[in-house]
């Protein structure tokens, strides 16, 4: 069975509609997010699949067993809030307290220590611990039982730069051993750099479920800049191109948007026999950011 994950109508009201029919799914050995602004949804839809906070409606079934039951949760690992860890007790002690109230034999503790780069630490206080260095701990504590899916509720959150690209790269190494992995941040750069797919939320509605590469416009772009003329007669020059949609000046550059199917080395080509050679010529494509703002603000 291919579906870890399957998610029918899920609703959950306050005085607001804070999640609203949700409909998605999660197969094995993907790397799912959940992306919306804050109050959109995204923790309040864990907490549902987690069973700590009650459903409106709607249901699921985690690896085809309708809702979340003990047997369920063993096989997951999921981290939804702030690490809980004794502050005066080393990060091994810490990690044997989880052993034991998972029911999972010490030898683990070790090999996950060395997954997230802690094993040299292992004998240090939690308390003199950085930030990083706690969230880090957290995912041990989290992969302790060998979970088929990993649950991160923002895992970079207050994290500094240097922070951040560990944790993306630890969870990138742990997708990269098979594990399904369901995380939700807000930061679009994360999503874009980790995630296989993504679902977007708006005041708690989905505007889109599937594949990070299909958000939004999929065209690509190109920065073009000529010394030789002006930047308006360049424009004018590549919008009779076959393959350009759009044409835009900006920073004394044309910004044209161009079909899959026109090549940079074709447009060149085609300017150069038409005399124009450019000084720059910049292929780009629109950011999982540029797409994530124009789907909030306008969905349809």
């Amino acid at each position: 069975m291919n579906s870890v994950l399957q998610v029918n109508n899920l609703t959950k009201k306050y005085k607001v509609l804070a999640v609203n029919n949700l409909n998605f799914s999660i197969d094995k050995g993907n790397v799912y997010g959940i992306l919306g602004p804050n109050g959109s949804g995204k923790s309040t839809t864990f907490g549902m699949l987690l069973t700590t906070v009650q459903p409106t409606g709607g249901s699921w079934e985690w690896f085809g067993k309708e809702g979340t039951d003990t047997a369920t949760l063993k096989r997951m690992g999921a981290i939804i809030e702030q690490p809980n860890f004794y502050p005066y007790l080393s990060a091994l002690d810490n990690l044997k307290i989880v052993a034991q109230i998972k029911g999972v034999p010490y030898n683990k503790i070790e090999e996950k220590l060395q997954l997230v780069n802690l094993l040299d630490r292992k004998k240090e206080k939690f308390k003199n611990f950085s930030l990083g260095m706690k969230q880090r701990l957290s995912i041990a504590s989290a992969l302790l039982n060998d979970p088929e899916i990993l649950i991160l509720d923002e895992p970079t959150n207050g994290l500094d730069p240097e922070g951040i690209i560990q944790i993306r790269n630890l969870i990138q190494h742990i997708a990269s051993k098979g594990i399904t992995i369901f995380i939700a941040s807000h930061l679009l750069d994360e999503i874009e750099k980790i995630c296989t797919h993504v679902l977007i939320l708006k005041q708690g509605t989905a505007i889109y479920s599937g594949e990070v590469s299909g958000v939004g416009k999929q065209e690509a772009f190109y920065e073009l800049r000529c010394e030789d003329i002006s930047v308006e007669k360049l424009a004018d020059a590549v919008k009779n191109i076959d393959g350009i949609l759009e044409i835009s000046i900006k920073d004394n550059l044309v910004i044209a948007t161009a079909t899959g199917n026109l090549m940079p080395a074709q447009l060149n080509k085609i300017l150069v026999q038409e005399g124009i050679h450019l000084s720059q010529l910049v292929h780009k494509k629109h950011s999982l950011e540029t797409n994530f703002l124009q789907l909030i603000q306008n969905p349809a």
